[in-house]
Parts: structure tokens; C-alpha cells; sequence
């Protein structure tokens, strides 16, 4: 179970910034390096969040005419989002490279040297939902880049090889998730101060949960697989809630239990989610909170190996047992 901590009491009040130094403590040859990245990602995400919450009243809602290097429509909270995102990572020396979903290629800030960082990130995930008021969410990544022999493609590692990973949801109220392999962690923005206040440390993911999150509107081009699944979770009183947006599908997930998939289609055969960008900092929280994240019934999605920075990959994760459900008819109808 997580410890939460009683919001009523300001004695008791963990900021985000205490948090990170208290982790820091816990290693006496800790540089800062990664904490002045996480505090970087931590006043990117209060400013994504007011610009969120101004949208309309801002004129930044709808697409600005172009697609992104996905292919996809640009929101123009999507740009926003971005440039925040950009402009204060790349304030932090501690950063050499960042990577974003919205661009063609990673942006080389800084030389290789020990010490440094390189930050992934999805700006603004589920960005459509934004003309209804619906959640979205930043999902970030962070890799050591301290390898000289790295220097050409440093950011292509296996997620196994994350040194934190999270994600921020904006929503009823703006909740940061995150871990740095220690556990998960749950702050959230108390807009009177001003800071993320943590209510939750070692969250643990129910072990089991009848819900499923993924777009059946893809079904009929679902591999057989998928689809003998759905047959047989309807038939076992299963329920459905799918939001679409990561973020917000994996954050009820995380507290609820169930399983988040998105498979195989053909219109995207390889999965549409990115691997850098989204299932692999996804996959790293889940498994740090007690959860499974697989990419085929043979594989983690931590154990796959990146050949291209946009690369996509199949997601299944959630609750062990939701997620074990699905790769039982996975391998029945391979």
C-alpha cells in the first residue's frame, strides 16, 4: 500500500524539492546533476500546466496546419508545450541532449561528458482531447550520456538503462508521477504555493483489476490474439474505460489496477506508440510499482532494443495478473 501523507497538516507538507534532495542524500557521490534536471522537468511542467489551463481564454486551442514528424496533426499546445520544454532543459548544463516526439531529430546541447544527461520527453500527450477539456499529459525519459562512444546515438539504449522516468497529467488537478528506480512517487501542484506537494510514496499497482484501456475501434484490424482476449474479458464481466491519453489511461491504471494494451493494427503494424517517448518511461513505472510491461508475450518493452529514435512498439501493461490474462491468448493464437 502507499503512504500518503495528510494534506491537512502543513508540518507534514514533502515538496517535490525536499523529495529530490532527500533522495540525493541516500547517495554520498551524487553530483546534484540529476536533481537540478528533475527540478528543470518539475517548472516546465507548473508552466505547461497554467498554459493548459489558459487555453481557451489564450486562443491556443485547435492544430496550427502542419504534422509533426509522426505524421500527426500539430496542436498549438503541442508546439507550446515543447518549447517549454526545450528552453528550460536546455538551461541546465547537466543536460547534452534532449529528444522530443516533435522533433525530426534529438538536439545535441551540450559535448559528451561524465556526468550528463539525456531527456525524452512527449510534450503533450492526448493533445486532442485539449478542445474538450479532456486530460493530457508530459511523459519524460532520462538516460545517462556520459560515453564518448556515444556520441553519435547516445539516446539509442534499452529502457532498461533509464536512471528516472515519469509523468505529469494535467487534470482535475496536476498530478507528477515519477521514479528514479526506487519506487514510484506521487506529488501533486498545490496552486497556493506554487510547488508539487508528495501524497504518495511506494505506490504499488493492484495485483489484479476486471477493467481494460485500449481503442476497440481498431478491433476489427486487431491481431486474433487481441480479440480472443476481448471475447474473453466481456464474457468475464469486464469493464472498458479508455480516455486517450496515455497519461490519463496509465494513471487510473497505476491507482485502479487493469491493463492499458495498444496493439498491433494495420494501420500501424508495429504498435503506434513510440518506445523512447512513451512505453518505455510507462513500462519503467510500472515495473517499479509492481506491475508488468511487455511489448510481445516474449518480450519486456525495457528489454527491446531501439533502432531509430521514433521507433513505435506494442504496448501491454498494467496489473500482473490483467497483463498475464493477455499474453495467455497471445501465445494461444499466436
Amino acid at each position: 500500500m502507499s503512504n500518503t501523507q495528510p494534506l491537512g497538516r502543513q508540518d507534514s507538507l514533502i515538496t517535490l524539492q525536499a523529495h529530490i534532495l532527500e533522495q540525493q542524500a541516500r547517495f554520498p557521490e551524487a553530483s546534484g546533476t540529476l536533481s537540478w534536471v528533475l527540478s528543470a522537468l518539475s517548472i516546465s511542467a507548473k508552466i505547461i500546466a497554467n498554459s493548459v489551463r489558459r487555453a481557451r481564454l489564450d486562443d491556443v486551442l485547435g492544430s496550427v496546419g502542419n504534422e509533426n514528424v509522426q505524421g500527426e496533426q500539430q496542436q498549438k499546445l503541442d508546439v507550446i508545450a515543447n518549447e517549454i520544454l526545450l528552453r528550460t532543459l536546455g538551461k541546465r548544463e547537466g543536460v547534452a541532449v534532449v529528444a522530443s516526439e516533435e522533433n525530426e531529430e534529438p538536439v545535441l546541447l551540450r559535448s559528451v561528458g561524465a556526468g550528463k544527461y539525456c531527456v525524452l520527453f512527449d510534450p503533450l500527450d492526448g493533445s486532442s482531447n485539449l478542445d474538450v477539456c479532456g486530460g493530457v499529459g508530459t511523459i519524460f525519459s532520462i538516460l545517462r550520456y556520459d560515453n564518448p562512444a556515444h556520441s553519435d546515438n547516445g539516446w539509442l539504449q534499452t529502457g532498461s538503462k533509464q536512471v528516472a522516468a515519469g509523468y505529469v497529467l494535467y487534470g482535475s488537478s496536476t498530478v507528477l508521477v515519477m521514479t528514479i528506480g526506487m519506487g514510484v512517487d506521487m506529488f501533486v501542484l498545490d496552486p497556493a504555493i506554487g510547488a508539487f506537494i508528495r501524497v504518495a510514496e511506494k505506490l504499488q499497482i493492484p495485483s489484479a483489476n476486471k477493467s481494460y484501456s485500449l481503442n476497440e475501434g481498431n478491433r476489427l484490424t486487431f491481431p486474433t490474439g487481441y480479440n480472443k482476449y476481448l471475447d474473453w474479458a466481456q464474457a468475464n464481466g469486464y469493464s472498458s474505460r479508455y480516455v486517450g491519453a496515455m497519461v490519463a489511461d496509465v494513471h487510473r491504471i497505476l491507482l485502479k489496477g487493469g491493463v492499458f494494451m495498444y496493439p498491433p493494427t494495420k494501420k500501424a503494424p508495429n504498435g503506434k506508440l513510440r518506445l523512447m517517448y512513451e512505453a518505455n518511461p510507462m513500462a519503467m513505472l510500472i515495473e517499479q510499482a509492481g506491475g508488468k510491461a511487455m511489448a510481445t508475450p516474449q518480450q519486456r518493452i525495457l528489454d527491446v532494443t531501439p533502432t531509430a529514435i521514433h521507433q513505435r512498439v506494442p504496448v501491454i501493461l498494467g496489473s500482473p495478473a490483467e497483463v498475464d490474462h493477455v499474453l495467455t491468448q497471445l501465445n494461444a493464437h499466436p
